[in-house]
């Protein structure tokens, strides 16, 4: 992902991959709301000298004494009254005046469309499902089968606008996303991508397309009278796809994994042939798409990394990547042996909505039914007239063929640099932290900057973008074994405090990250010069994400999963479970400072550690 959006939330959340990161960024702006009386106010331009007196304290931390007094320097011209501070904020005040989110543009262009790197690794996140086991491939098909029932069910509600609203505690959300994740695709661009959302043009596409040996077809999952297939229609349909695609062929989905200017001009080539052109849109067009997968290659031993990786990457070329089409904002994966998850394309939407349509599916698949008013043992099918299968023809050309073969080396070095480390850590989970009365996301953002400092004990102070002077003084004070119990407690608690507080100022757009975007995206479309605070010391390292995290809750045992943001850094996703936590972690080999399975080993310390201390605690109170 574009280092731009990592810069963020000060706990490191990369925008939209965590309920704070959604609620803060997106509180409003749009008008696609389930109750249409529902009334969102319009993002707010926080006050500056605000966002800078906050901006000082994050960044006091990460450098030295010398360094800071140059920064607050800085930010002293910046904020004056005849500063260029001062300046830019009038142009936000005034941008703000005639839109909804004076952000929001600004933000998909800077952190998703203009960014020219694959969005595979290093945008597109997994999100890996409760691990299915499948005997045969009447099962695999089966599960499919309900997974796109499952989906086609959970867009009539949104389509319907049933789904719940989203609150965090009192507040209503804004669901605008929820209407994003189905019909949505990216599109290719020399130098900039765009974004189109066929499910908001009057001609719905009432299609899915199904991948298998890099073959892709599609699958009309409405019959003659509108209604949806069942589940025992979806299976004769996946079946016959199978059927007529036993052989792989040449991978024309793996030019989505390429750097975002190289696939421009690769698509623009193969559109050229008229062929092409017809089944690139319908697979753009689709309702979402999904990956019909073999047994796992290169298997690491663990199932979840496996799974994890299978959805970041498809294992490469000598895996699946030929058989995905990146840019769907959602493919569903189903590999041979029970492996299931998707990957998203980021653009459009946030973990939380993909998490919901997760765990919906998953509501049906273990409920017995097939997602509709329909059950599973129904004999009657709901639809009529079914088509058969369409087979999306391609013809490849020699540069075409080209393309495919310098997409293959490219993935290739991509892929053997990725490397995951997911696990369950079942020491303890959310219940354990409610009863020590303290917040279960803020507890785990204090045991992943602990893992980090940890790492990193013997030379570096540089620590993760949430790093602030309370959570400095608790990474002290825990790794010195001279630090009496209750000093280790108050440092914890104080730290998870100053967090939780600093997630309460972001959620309600006070934060500080988006609002410097901001003020540096006006000073560029007004052609000035970039203001000497974007260039300072303070400004560049605390902007560099070492480990950019996300909390992706979910009502099962699933985890998100995505690469790090910066090469010398980690991604770490997690899912709070009552009493387990699922992780999942990513570093590059090519960083000899990083290695995700020794961050496992920190980070599963930490947690051991601050419940020991937690315990204690509480057994001398009580004496």
């Amino acid at each position: 992902m574009a280092l731009l959006a990592s810069i963020i939330l000060r706990q490191g959340l990369r925008l939209g991959r965590g309920v704070q990161a959604r609620s803060a960024m997106m509180v409003a702006q749009s008008r696609y709301l389930h109750d249409d009386k529902v009334t969102l106010p319009p993002l707010p331009v926080p006050p500056l000298e605000d966002t800078l007196n906050r901006y000082l304290k994050t960044v006091k931390p990460l450098v030295t004494d010398e360094e800071f007094q140059l920064t607050e320097q800085i930010v002293k011209k910046f904020v004056a009254p005849e500063g260029i501070g001062s300046k830019l904020q009038k142009k936000l005040l005034e941008r703000a005046k005639s839109t909804d989110n004076w952000l929001s543009e600004w933000w998909l262009n800077a952190a998703y469309l203009d960014y020219r790197g694959p969005v595979v690794v290093w945008s597109s996140p997994g999100l890996v499902f409760p691990l299915q086991e499948f005997k045969s491939l009447d099962d695999q098909l089966n599960f499919a089968a309900k997974v796109i029932a499952a989906t086609i069910d959970y867009k009539a509600m949104v389509d319907e606008k049933t789904l719940p609203l989203d609150r965090m505690g009192k507040d209503i959300l804004d669901m605008s996303q929820y209407f994003k994740i189905l019909g949505a695709c990216r599109i290719p661009g020399v130098t900039r991508d765009r974004i189109h959302f066929y499910g908001h043009e009057p001609n719905t596409p009432k299609h899915i397309v199904v991948a298998h040996n890099n073959h892709f077809f599609k699958i009309d999952v409405y019959g003659k009278e509108g209604k949806p297939l069942n589940v025992k229609q979806l299976v004769y349909q996946l079946r016959n796809v199978v059927e007529r695609s036993t052989h792989p062929t040449v991978p024309i989905g793996i030019l989505t994994s390429q750097n975002r200017n190289v696939w421009g001009k690769a698509y623009k080539q193969l559109r050229k042939d008229k062929t092409n052109r017809a089944s690139i849109e319908e697979i753009q067009r689709c309702i979402f798409l999904i990956a019909i997968d073999g047994p796992d290659v290169n298997p690491t031993g663990n199932i979840m990394t496996d799974a994890a990786l299978n959805c970041v990457h498809g294992k490469g070329p000598h895996g699946y990547a030929g058989n995905r089409w990146y840019d769907k904002t959602i493919q569903f994966i189903v590999g041979k042996k029970g492996a299931v998850g998707l990957t998203y394309e980021h653009t459009p939407a946030e973990g939380p909505p993909v998490a919901n349509l997760m765990d919906h599916i998953m509501d049906v698949v273990t409920s017995g039914r097939d997602g509709s008013e329909n059950d599973m043992n129904d004999t009657k099918p709901p639809a009529v007239e079914l088509s058969r299968p369409q087979r999306l023809m391609f013809n490849i050309c020699a540069e075409v063929k080209q393309d495919t073969e310098d997409a293959k080396v490219a993935l290739e070095s991509l892929v053997g640099d990725l490397e995951m480390t997911c696990f369950k850590f079942s020491g303890f989970g959310k219940n354990f932290i409610k009863s020590q009365k303290l917040s279960p996301d803020s507890f785990i953002q204090m045991a992943i900057q602990l893992a980090f400092y940890r790492k990193f004990f013997l030379g570096r102070t540089e620590t993760i973008r949430s790093c602030s002077i309370e959570s400095v003084a608790f990474a002290k004070a825990m790794l010195d074994e001279d630090c009496p119990i209750t000093e280790k407690t108050r440092t914890l608690r104080a730290a998870i405090e100053a967090h939780k507080q600093y997630v309460k100022v972001a959620v309600n757009a006070h934060g500080v990250d988006r609002h410097l975007l901001g003020l540096k995206l006006a000073a560029i479309e007004a052609g000035m010069d970039v203001p000497t605070l974007f260039m300072d010391v303070g400004y560049l390292r605390s902007s560099h994400m070492r480990i950019s995290t996300s909390q992706v809750p979910a009502r099962c045992d699933a985890f998100m999963c995505f690469g790090p943001v910066v090469p010398d850094g980690y991604g770490c996703c997690y899912n709070p479970r009552g009493d387990s936590i699922f992780f999942g972690t990513s570093a590059f080999n090519s960083s000899p400072e990083t290695d995700s399975a020794t961050f496992r080993e920190a980070l599963e310390q930490s947690l051991l550690d601050m419940q020991d201390v937690l315990l204690k605690e509480g057994v001398k109170a009580k004496l």
